[in-house]
């Protein structure tokens, strides 16, 4: 494998740890005290579309982060959000047009840069205090769900297959 030969090193998840009994904090916690390194990088295969360019971002962030512990990929959202009933980033009674709404961060997990101490402690993969790399939608797709299977294959189809096509 060319990963294996470039010094990537692959682990694969005890069942337990790979099963939906196992919570995200078991997950992250595990996955700190089975790696060997002092800095740890998450970029699961469920984000596909995030660019070298962001991963490179990502890791010259962490080196210079200053205060902030852990470095991840994010999405602005800029839609009208509702927890318990109650909205959460709006006044209803003066509701305002909808790119007028606060720059809400939702973590994408396209990529995060971490201390495996911090890993470890926080049980988390992303620290306490946090710096933020936007992406772009189409970089923050996550896949979950069959739809979001569905939606990326299309969006592969349509900018890789294509632009091979293109070349042929």
């Amino acid at each position: 494998m060319l990963c294996r030969g470039g010094g990537v090193k692959t682990y694969r998840r005890e069942e337990y740890y790979a099963s939906s009994e196992c919570s995200g904090s078991e997950f992250f916690r595990n996955l700190g005290e089975v790696t060997d390194t002092d800095v740890f990088m998450y970029c699961p295969c469920t984000s596909p579309f995030v660019k070298p360019e962001t991963i490179s971002q990502c890791i010259r962030a962490y080196a210079e982060r200053g205060e902030n512990d852990c470095v991840s990929t994010v999405s602005q959202i800029k839609e009208f959000l509702w927890l318990d009933g109650k909205p959460l980033n709006y006044d209803p009674s003066n509701a305002p047009n909808s790119q007028d709404l606060p720059d809400m961060m939702a973590l994408n997990f396209g990529v995060t840069v971490i201390g495996r101490q911090d890993l470890i402690t926080n049980r988390n993969i992303i620290g306490k205090n946090p710096r933020f790399v936007v992406t772009s939608d189409i970089e923050a797709i996550d896949i979950d769900t069959p739809l979001d299977f569905y939606i990326a294959e299309q969006i592969y189809r349509k900018t890789v297959i294509e632009k091979l096509e293109l070349l042929e």
